[in-house]
């Protein structure tokens, strides 16, 4: 009779307790801030281009070789609009095999690649999840709107510009 009685008691404290679950996909739990979701390109907006250079540092390091990158000239060098000479001709990931390890990040020397937040890419036959250049931009760019990061600025002028943000 006891045990009938504990019994119940749980069971009416669980029954009023609200839900640890989230109904997904109409809802959706908060990000932690370092989560790292795909890689993405980043955008510099200083001469609007692709910060890419196209140069496959992140190819070649990639463990287990889910980029494809190749490079062309820079229109925009030619006008002298730009410093870069080259610039990203195709651009790829295939996420289906991508470990969100961060490496191409790391070994990027133009800062134009950043773990995104990105996660919700799904399709339904295998071999379809290969993602190009636009849909990479887009990643990047929608990045950089949320954590407001600029391609080319040094970490002193970003340190420098959120003390004077404290200041007002």
């Amino acid at each position: 009779m006891i045990g009938l009685l504990k019994g119940m008691t749980i069971t009416l404290k669980t029954m009023f307790r609200k839900p640890v679950t989230v109904q997904y996909p109409d809802k959706h739990l908060p990000l932690a801030a370092r989560y790292m979701g795909f890689p993405g390109l980043l955008w510099d907006y200083k001469v609007d281009e692709a910060a890419c250079v196209g140069c496959q540092v992140c190819a070649r390091y990639c463990p287990t070789e889910c980029m494809e990158v190749t490079m062309m000239d820079n229109p925009k060098y030619a006008t002298g609009e730009s410093k870069r000479k080259k610039m990203v001709d195709i651009f790829e990931i295939i996420t289906e095999r991508c470990i969100l390890c961060g490496i191409c990040v790391e070994v990027c020397n133009f800062e134009a690649i950043s773990m995104t937040y990105e996660h919700e890419h799904a399709e339904n036959s295998r071999g379809s999840l290969t993602v190009d250049l636009p849909v990479l931009l887009e990643w990047g760019k929608k990045w950089q709107e949320e954590t407001g990061f600029e391609v080319g600025r040094s970490d002193i002028e970003k340190q420098q510009q959120r003390e004077m943000e404290q200041e007002e």
